[in-house]
């Protein structure tokens, strides 16, 4: 399965979930869409509230279908809870980091600027936006980057980066210090369904 390159506003809508981060798409219209407006809709099963939480994941990430059980599948081989592993994975995704950093204003964005070759990591040039970042490497712009306009007004409007990140805004550079806490993502997901919906 390619990755969805469709209206995400109207995906966020579907799934009840800001996919960008920035909560636009459901603060206006916070029900699902269709010509019938905010209509009951009738109790989930099981199984759909699995497929819904795992949907959410990875379209909140942007990432395809194989490449997430790939991820999913490494996150089992480690110590500690599947699902939070998952999601500490899925976390330090080089694409993320650069959106978590504020170098742009949704992971999509960040994704383009690390294909387009304007991230280095440790100073070396990196176009992989799946590449696992390790603790202690440091995420910079290419110095013909530096003064990308999309880059300078997402950094003004960034007010926000996570405790194991630390970023210094004048020169453009962020650590990835620690591996993040399960209480320090996204709260809206419930991971548990996502273990269940690959166990059946």
């Amino acid at each position: 399965m390619s990755r969805y390159t469709g209206p995400s506003w109207k995906l966020s809508r579907r799934l009840g979930i800001s996919l960008s981060g920035t909560g636009k798409e459901i603060e206006k219209r916070p029900y699902a869409p269709g010509q019938h407006g905010p209509t009951q809709r009738k109790k989930l099963s099981e199984y759909a509230l699995q497929l819904q939480e795992k949907q959410k994941l990875r379209h909140m990430y942007g990432v395809n279908e194989r490449q997430f059980r790939t991820v999913f599948n490494k996150a089992g081989k480690m110590q500690g809870k599947h699902g939070e592993n998952f999601m500490i994975l899925l976390e330090t995704r080089l694409d993320n980091l650069v959106y978590r950093m504020g170098f742009a204003r949704t992971r999509r964005g960040a994704r383009q600027l690390v294909n387009h070759g304007h991230i280095l990591v440790d100073g070396k040039r990196l176009d992989i936006p799946s590449y696992s970042v390790k603790v202690g490497q440091t995420i910079s712009l290419r110095e013909k980057s530096q003064n990308l306009t999309a880059v300078n007004e997402a950094l003004e409007v960034n007010n926000f980066v996570p405790e194991y990140i630390t970023f210094d805004a004048d020169n453009k550079v962020g650590t990835f210090n620690r591996m993040p806490e399960r209480s320090e993502l996204d709260g809206q997901i419930n991971e548990a369904y996502i273990v269940e919906f690959y166990s059946r």
